[in-house]
């Protein structure tokens, strides 16, 4: 019966990494339930957070945000297998244009699985299935999937500075 009950939620925890493309917490990382940036954080804003790497993005959960510089302003080359580990900041409701903090404009795209993903400056953006909590940087640096992962300024920007090390450093496991 034991066999059974963790294959069923290894199951729900792999239909869930794969299948999701609106949630930052469809990864197997610990998630986070309490990490909203800023009280005006909504599904689907972002808001700015100092990390590690000074001020950068965040999403509604607090979560650095990601770009990957195998992508182009308004255009997303991560396809289901990238956005298993690198999940797409998913558009609310309404989406503006800019933001208190923010002065790249805001906007979306489509991704290659058919969703839709917040933009910064037309960046698409991105978390990091291993930023388990808000501040986490782990994805910073990142060579995968055709480029290189940047969490993304205010301005909308790649930040391309290094961690320190207490960003901690996980480069691999997929």
């Amino acid at each position: 019966m034991r066999v059974i009950t963790a294959l069923g939620s290894l199951a729900v925890l792999g239909l869930a990494a794969c299948g999701s493309t609106t949630s930052a917490g469809s990864s197997p990382a610990p998630s986070n339930t309490g990490g909203a940036a800023t009280s005006s954080a909504a599904a689907g804003t972002l808001a700015v957070r100092t990390t590690s790497l000074g001020p950068v993005l965040v999403d509604a959960r607090g979560r650095t945000v990601y770009l990957l510089t195998a992508d182009s302003p308004g255009h997303s080359s991560c396809a289901s297998s990238c956005l298993r580990y690198w999940p797409a900041v998913p558009p609310g409701a309404s989406t503006p244009t800019s933001l208190p903090g923010i002065t790249a404009t805001i906007g979306t795209t489509a991704t290659m699985a058919g969703g839709k993903t917040l933009t910064a400056g037309g960046w698409p953006l991105y978390t990091f299935v291993q930023d388990s909590k808000p501040g986490d940087v782990t994805g910073q640096g990142v060579k995968a999937f055709g480029g290189t992962w940047y969490a993304v300024s205010p301005a909308g920007k790649a930040v391309t500075t290094a961690a320190s090390s207490s960003g901690g450093g996980a480069r691999g496991g997929y």
